[in-house]
């Protein structure tokens, strides 16, 4: 499937950067852990990062039932969700021609709030289960006063624009010939590192499996 173009998604720099395959969307976002929620707020403009979700194409979205931005957008105020994963830094020969290798998306859209208490659970373990694989079924299940005490949105990804840049430097000619300056990438990686048990834990609890097949087990 095929990401529909809008005037709000149509790449208007470095259109060659352009991905138009919905599947290159869906890799991203799954690939990610923080995304930032931008509306206008109050006649100003607000950005919030926060952890989400995905169903298909829904993207699930959450915070303390409270929050203003979460009213706002959940009451109609439109929306804009933004996802990065950094791969790498761009060392160029001219620091005009500096940049990075990434893969970024922007959504466009109206959230909708989630109030019935079935898809408030399922809109919550899409969240838990794409930051923390597993914890959904080994942590105690949230209570009907902690899901009203949380501000669940759905926003649809209808909208979307995903942009890619990868490679070495582009320089001109006649940096490249001067050889003066060193070019290249140098790559980003992210890792786990090993768990840190929480103090109060009780001894005998090992770490599960589901923390340590990102990790090694405490030490």
């Amino acid at each position: 499937m095929t990401l529909s173009p809008t005037a709000r998604s149509t790449l208007r720099r470095h259109r060659d950067r352009a991905r138009s395959d919905r599947a290159e969307l869906y890799e991203l976002l799954d690939s990610g852990l923080v995304c930032y929620l931008g509306l206008v707020l109050d006649g100003a403009p607000v950005v919030l990062p926060t952890g989400y979700g995905r169903d298909d194409d829904t993207l699930y979205l959450h915070g303390s039932s409270g929050a203003a931005s979460l009213l706002a957008a959940g009451a109609g105020a439109p929306a804009c969700v933004t996802v990065t994963r950094l791969d790498g830094i761009v060392y160029a020969r001219s620091v005009f021609h500096f940049s990075m290798n990434y893969a970024s998306a922007v959504i466009h859209g109206t959230a909708r709030s989630i109030t019935d208490v079935a898809a408030k659970r399922h809109g919550l373990r899409l969240i838990v289960e794409h930051l923390a694989p597993g914890s959904w079924r080994h942590a105690r299940q949230p209570t009907r006063r902690e899901l009203a005490a949380t501000h669940v949105l759905a926003l649809p990804l209808d909208e979307a624009s995903v942009k890619v840049r990868s490679g070495p430097p582009v320089d001109d000619d006649e940096d490249v010939d001067a050889g003066a300056a060193w070019a290249g990438v140098l790559p980003v990686h992210r890792r786990w590192g090993p768990p840190i048990c929480a103090p109060d834990l009780v001894a005998d609890l090992d770490v599960p499996s589901h923390v340590t097949i990102r990790t090694p087990p405490c030490p």
